[in-house]
């Protein structure tokens, strides 16, 4: 057995520490200002934000569900619509269709991919459809052109949940952010590009849309008490676009060595039968592994990282639990069986440690540990 390791699933305070002497100056300028709300920062942030994606705008806002909320509402999607998405993610990406008045209608996944199958999407459609929204799980791209033209033959909007996908691309270059009408980022702390607290962002070439959105994250204001809509309070805060500004210049970096790590995982992994290692697909440029996620068919996963946990060696499971099945969506009526793949995936998989700072004596670890666990 090799030296015991304490491997945590992310290690957040380690890359805090090694990015204080750029932070430290970008907060102090914040506090000496103390423009907190729209100060400078915040459109000094999303213009590179909006460059380092390729798309013309990017709104900041308070989170990654306001985000996917905004463009819904933005579009006109309402009370009567409908919109298209996936079982197996967070639910924040049915609730955010909910939250704008329509009702989120779900298709399962695929198997070796995980993500939204676009066979599924046409029996799915019906005259009150207005858009798809597909998850670029896990940090690799959704099958979007095959997406797109389903979008195309019957007129909706292809709205991206990029959430999990900051930096990702396909084959041919294009960045998610970039596919559809708009797409919703998410900064939550654990992601690719993580604030030190809840913080989104919607990325468009629509000025229109763009426009509309910067209304409904200030109570539809662009003058002061001057409201030309009924909008919202979800504005990104000007400490958290000052830090997510100084992060954006090393997140390339950070997904290379994410890459790196996957690759350890790969390597190490690849000979153990009992594990299903996740596959980039023909489609996919860039996967920045958001999330390394195996599959552990014939195992009683639960048991499994609890071994793993002994071993000090921190896993989770991304989603245990997919949106049909939450008591929060019952009234959708979807019975138990009703997405077979994406109730497989939740009864087997396992999100193994991932972040940029994991060193290859923790994979490897985190690996023999694995082994070990499966018998």
């Amino acid at each position: 057995m090799a030296q015991s390791f304490k491997v945590p699933f992310q290690d957040l305070p380690a890359q805090t520490a090694a990015l204080r002497p750029e932070l430290d100056p970008a907060i102090d300028r914040v506090l000496r200002h103390c423009g907190f709300i729209h100060g400078k920062e915040c459109s000094e942030f999303e213009a590179a934000f909006a460059a380092a994606i390729g798309t013309k705008h990017a709104v900041g806002l308070g989170s990654g569900t306001d985000a996917l909320q905004f463009i819904c509402r933005g579009l006109g999607i309402g009370p009567g619509d409908e919109v298209i998405t996936v079982a197996n993610s967070f639910i924040a990406s049915a609730e955010a269709v909910s939250y704008a008045g329509a009702k989120p209608v779900l298709v399962d996944c695929r198997l070796e991919d995980y993500l939204i199958d676009p066979a599924a999407l046409e029996a799915a459609i019906t005259s009150r459809t207005k858009a798809v929204l597909p998850v670029h799980l896990y940090g690799q791209p959704a099958d979007v052109d095959a997406i797109a033209a389903v979008c195309q033959k019957h007129g909706l909007h292809l709205i991206e949940d990029a959430a999990q996908a900051h930096g990702a691309k396909l084959k041919d270059g294009r960045h998610c952010g970039t596919l559809g009408v708009a797409a919703g980022f998410s900064f939550y702390p654990g992601k690719n590009l993580g604030a030190f607290g809840d913080a989104g962002a919607v990325t468009t070439d629509d000025a229109a849309l763009d426009k509309q959105l910067r209304l409904l994250r200030n109570w539809g204001s662009v003058v002061k008490y001057h409201h030309e809509i009924q909008g919202y309070n979800s504005r990104l805060d000007t400490l958290q676009a000052a830090i997510l500004h100084v992060k954006l210049g090393h997140l390339a970096r950070w997904n290379q060595q994410r890459a790196q790590v996957a690759a350890w995982y790969r390597e190490n992994l690849q000979d153990s039968p009992a594990v299903v290692l996740p596959q980039e697909m023909p489609w996919c440029g860039r996967h920045v592994w958001h999330l390394f996620v195996v599959r552990l068919p014939g195992h009683d996963r639960d048991a499994v990282a609890a071994k793993l946990l002994a071993g000090g060696i921190q896993t989770v499971v991304h989603y245990p639990i997919p949106i049909h099945r939450q008591k929060a969506y019952a009234e959708l009526d979807y019975k138990a069986g009703a997405f077979p793949n994406a109730e497989k995936a939740a009864r087997s998989i396992l999100s193994l440690p991932m972040f940029p700072e994991l060193t290859r004596a923790q994979c490897d670890y985190t690996c023999e540990r694995l082994r070990a666990a499966l018998g």
